[in-house]
């Protein structure tokens, strides 16, 4: 689960993690009153949507070209004037007002949305500070560890993945025990790697401890600040903010899942978690139904291997009964883009008979307009087959997962 900026920005705030001080809006009327509340001088207004790369974005209307807006913010065109940043500087409250202007109710297109863009809904106005340096700070878990991982660089504001391609060497990294959080020694070291002293090198510790504890609290699967500034009088601030939570965790913080902006989240898989569904949309044009994690990622390997496209991930489990089987149909065709779908069932505690009932089922209450390609092995295999053998409904059946993904690709080209 992703919050915004402004919305993991409370959270930092609440545990004791320094942040600039900030107004959300939704209308473009209160930035100029958000702008005097915050004392004027510098301000800073910010688009907030789930993506990053928002200070290079570009907001467009509905009759902008989004292909070309894409190239714009990926730096590939160059920008015209008249273009509105996601991220702008004011200094007055009329200006506050016309750049909340330029960006709500427009669409922002980064190189992380891709060139469909996402709706602003709301806008940041934010204190601007007088900025000495910018750093970068980051938590994750690490796989192999098998515990958090504290990360941090003097290169502030450029992006992590090309500092850990160019210079890897710029990226310090402390492990961190869950159970006793960021050890006094370990903030110290992170503090000497940023090039903190003094003051600002106190008040680091403190944000750094604040900040484990915040990730390992929340259960949050990632936690980025970037940058994190050292402005002209020392202080350490948490200029920009990114946080991921762990969706398992959730029921343990009820208090992070109500920050859930569902208009941010693809329609789909919200659909699909709501009824017990692992499902993740992608851009190809052959559906899969999978029972399996590691299955529908070797039946998503195949379909490319063999020439096609997969349109998503979907996981129903071993668990799923007819009634989740049937909405995974469902969310699998509301796409425009599928032209042909596939079912790889390896049954174990999902018996090969329930998931041939729910295809049956579906071709009875679902508008199965593109073809349906199926492969069952395991529990009740031979039952299943012949469920679908006798029913008479066109339904292409495989044997083995290889011949399955050809037969998909092929049915898809002919769809199309």
């Amino acid at each position: 689960m992703k919050v915004h900026e402004y919305q993991a920005k409370e959270l930092l705030k609440s545990a004791g993690v320094a942040v600039p001080e900030g107004i959300v809006i939704t209308r473009a009327e209160e930035a100029a009153k958000a702008f005097d509340a915050l004392g004027g001088g510098l301000i800073v207004i910010k688009a907030q949507v789930h993506a990053g790369g928002r200070g290079k974005g570009v907001a467009i209307g509905p009759d902008d070209d989004h292909e070309q807006a894409l190239k714009i913010a990926s730096g590939q065109a160059p920008r015209p004037a008249s273009m509105a940043k996601g991220v702008q500087l004011v200094r007055t409250a009329q200006e506050a007002q016309l750049a909340a202007e330029s960006l709500l109710g427009k669409t922002l297109v980064t190189y992380q949305t891709g060139a469909q863009g996402q709706l602003i809904a709301k806008v940041l106005v934010t204190v601007g500070h007088d900025i000495a340096r910018e750093l970068y700070l980051g938590m994750a878990v690490d796989r192999a560890l098998k515990c958090p991982v504290l990360m941090a660089s003097t290169e502030g504001g450029v992006e992590i993945e090309t500092v850990a391609a160019t210079h890897p060497e710029k990226i310090h990294r402390e492990p961190i025990d869950v159970g006793l959080g960021l050890a006094d020694f370990q903030a110290r070291n992170v503090c000497k790697a940023l090039g903190l002293t003094g003051e600002s090198a106190k008040k680091g510790v403190t944000f750094l401890k604040n900040f484990v504890k915040l990730f390992i609290e929340k259960d949050a699967s990632l936690a980025e600040i970037n940058p994190l500034i050292v402005t002209a009088e020392g202080d350490v601030l948490a200029l920009d903010c990114k946080l991921n939570f762990d969706d398992n965790a959730s029921f343990r913080h009820p208090e992070v899942v109500a920050m859930l902006d569902e208009a941010e989240e693809d329609p789909a898989e919200l659909r699909a978690t709501r009824i017990g569904l692992s499902y993740v949309s992608l851009d190809g044009d052959i559906a899969c139904l999978v029972n399996g994690a590691g299955l529908a990622m070797s039946t998503m390997d195949l379909i490319k291997y063999h020439g096609g496209e997969p349109a998503n991930f979907l996981d129903v489990g071993g668990g799923a009964n007819k009634d989740q089987v049937l909405e995974g149909f469902r969310i699998l065709l509301s796409s425009p883009k599928v032209k042909a779908v596939l079912v790889n069932i390896f049954g174990g505690i999902m018996k090969c008979d329930t998931i041939a009932t729910a295809l049956l089922a579906a071709y009875d209450e679902i508008d199965f307009r593109v073809p349906l390609v199926v492969r069952l092995e395991g529990t009740n295999v031979e039952k299943g087959k012949s469920l679908l053998k006798e029913s008479g409904r066109p339904i292409i059946t495989a044997d083995g997962l290889t011949d399955a993904a050809q037969k998909v690709v092929a049915a898809a080209r002919g769809a199309a």
